[in-house]
């Protein structure tokens, strides 16, 4: 498995980045955050990156995507990292597109993929049902009544929750309450009658929010997959954004790091270049070698996923390894980007905070270092 770029990866990492520099640097998610934006992205900015073919980069040729693959993906997300760019991508595109794909029938295919490639609509995934992320306990239930099917769930974290026009909810149809079985997919309107939508600003000032569905009806149309076995298609996903969500999280540490080294040429304590200080070359030599490894992850990790040798148990693997290890290694970079640079790192106006709190975030998205570090040893059997 090449653990380098191609020549067209290389090109589309640049102009990516390009974009993100010039298009929307921090002072934008600083900006969308003092004005308390309602959508808490750029809409100019979003149908950029919609003109640029992101939102179709994995997703099949026949649906209106381009097929670039989950590599191309994580190219992109990683760019967006470096600058914290807010938007719907990771929601719609990364988790509800590729759980369309995977689950889907070519009736929902034919119809939803297009218009989430064109941005002409936005969804999420209605998932996590408590404060930590534990996927296969699912508390919401979907009855059925004749053709149509009653859901009833709280959940919590809903990525992008408020802005989206339609869900992905995970329901059980049968049963019990942790069992992997019995979990289906249903796709349901924001609007629909008993759906409340109540929009959580997170301490990273990205969106989540908090979906309720009391005795929403959906008709049999409405359902993602076979009833009962949702679970299996919806772990693909799962790791499939693990690894889109580490590779923005190696974008950020970079971007941390690179700041770091800056002030560390810059900043004189006592007349001397806080830079030749041991200790401190130290740490950082620690941050070099930690990140040196979370990019041969990813690599492995994103190419995994484009690889039709690769089982899913072993994308398994590579996702749990990622995100435990990105998880990890932004934790350590973005406390010492706050230390490094002192009492400015402390303060608002200055930018290392905002990746300190996306780091926090991003940590507990999908998974924190614990769980996949226990998840990775159960699948390893250990």
């Amino acid at each position: 498995m090449a653990l380098v770029l191609s020549e067209d990866q290389q090109l589309l990492k640049d102009a990516a980045r390009n974009f993100c520099q010039q298009n929307s640097p921090i002072a934008v998610l600083r900006r969308l955050r003092d004005e308390k934006n309602p959508r808490g992205y750029d809409e100019a900015i979003w149908k950029q990156m919609l003109e640029l073919g992101w939102t179709g980069m994995a997703v099949p040729e026949a649906y209106g995507g381009f097929e670039f693959g989950y590599a191309g993906l994580g190219i992109v997300l990683e760019e967006t990292g470096r600058t914290l760019v807010s938007s719907p991508l990771i929601a719609s595109t990364l988790l509800s597109s590729t759980l369309v794909t995977i689950a889907g029938n070519e009736e929902q295919k034919t119809k939803l993929l297009p218009a989430l490639v064109a941005g002409e609509i936005l969804m999420c995934v209605a998932l996590d049902e408590r404060a930590q992320h534990q996927p296969q306990n699912i508390a919401s239930t979907a009855q059925k009544e004749g053709d149509l099917y009653i859901i009833n769930a709280e959940k919590t974290f809903v990525l992008d929750g408020h802005i989206a026009d339609k869900l992905i909810v995970v329901a059980r149809t049968s049963g019990a309450q942790t069992d992997r079985d019995g979990i289906s997919l249903f796709l349901v309107d924001s609007s629909a009658e008993g759906v409340t939508i109540t929009r959580t600003i997170m301490v990273d000032s990205r969106n989540s929010a908090r979906v309720e569905l009391s005795d929403v009806r959906v008709p049999r149309e409405a359902l993602l997959g076979e009833e009962g076995q949702g679970y299996a298609a919806l772990e693909q996903v799962l790791d499939i954004a693990r690894i889109g969500i580490a590779a923005e999280m190696l974008g950020s540490i970079e971007s941390v790091f690179a700041a770091i080294l800056e002030y560390l040429k810059q900043r004189e304590q006592f007349g001397v270049l806080i830079g030749s200080f041991q200790a401190l070359q130290h740490r950082a030599a620690i941050m070099y070698s930690e990140i040196e490894l979370c990019r041969s992850v990813i690599r492995a990790a994103v190419n995994s996923l484009d690889d039709p040798e690769c089982s899913v148990d072993e994308r398994a693997k590579y996702a749990s390894l990622a995100k435990a290890k990105l998880s990890e290694v932004f934790e350590l970079v973005s406390n010492e980007g706050v230390q490094m640079h002192g009492g400015i790192g402390m303060t608002d106006e200055f930018d290392i905070g905002f990746y300190l709190k996306r780091a926090r975030v991003a940590q507990q998205f999908l998974g924190d270092a614990c769980f996949h570090r226990d998840r990775y040893a159960t699948l390893n059997q250990f």
